[in-house]
């Protein structure tokens, strides 16, 4: 049944036939193929539901920030990257370089800013029920960081210190073994960008905190750790481990 949608279908299979081209350079050739093999089957992306509710995480973060975050900003990254995949998609079957070429930035843009947010939500939960408890997770921060206060405050510093927009990350070095703590400016993703595997994140894009705390980050910064929700950071390190 039709949907009046277009579906991004057999794409890496196209991407294999048309863009292995000479006159695109191997990793942008590789990375197109990426991006129509990662979409969805039904050919589409979607904005991520909540586990909690928009006013779950208040006094820290209010339902007007989480309804504007959630259902404005984060949506339009959703549809402007189906609108990328799409051109991609007709760029890829044309064998048009230099459209292919063109498409990048809003790719990496907009499919870092979906990524991003889907994690960051899964990040959070209500400060009832953010909780670290005795782990592999804290053991390790006690290990690379000398404590869990320690690597608060690396973490929160950096945020705090991003220029402009960006994000703040604890992340997994499958080389080491060991948790960092990194930055990445605008919708950068973490992996793609330094190869840490994403533990968590904080957003710190104007909007994530003007509402609440106009532009004053660092007090976002600091009571957004009483909203981390610590058993998905936890699952997420194991799953880094594999």
């Amino acid at each position: 049944m039709s949907t009046g949608c277009k579906l991004i279908i057999n794409s890496a299979l196209r991407a294999a036939t048309h863009v292995n081209s000479s006159k695109l350079r191997p990793d942008l050739a590789k990375s197109s193929a990426a991006f129509l093999s990662s979409a969805p089957s039904g050919g589409k992306h979607t904005l991520p539901d909540l586990a909690y509710d928009y006013n779950a995480l208040e006094p820290i973060i209010s339902a007007e920030t989480m309804e504007l975050h959630h259902s404005k900003h984060h949506n339009t990254y959703v549809t402007n990257l189906n609108v990328a995949l799409e051109k991609l998609d007709s760029a890829v079957s044309a064998g048009d370089v230099s459209s292919i070429i063109s498409l990048q930035g809003a790719l990496k843009f907009n499919g870092g800013g979906h990524l991003n947010h889907t994690l960051f939500w899964e990040n959070l939960a209500p400060s009832s029920s953010s909780e670290l408890s005795v782990g592999p997770l804290k053991g390790l921060i006690a290990e690379c960081f000398g404590g869990f206060d320690a690597m608060k405050e690396q973490m929160s510093a950096s945020s705090i210190a991003v220029q402009g927009s960006g994000w703040g990350w604890l992340g997994y070095n499958k080389k080491t073994g060991r948790i960092e703590v990194a930055t990445c400016a605008n919708q950068d993703p973490l992996e793609a960008t330094t190869g840490l595997v994403p533990l968590f994140g904080v957003d710190v894009w104007e909007h994530a905190y003007y509402v609440d705390y106009r532009n004053v980050r660092p007090n976002y910064v600091n009571a957004i750790w009483d909203l981390i929700n610590w058993d998905a950071v936890e699952k997420r390190l194991a799953d880094a481990q594999k």
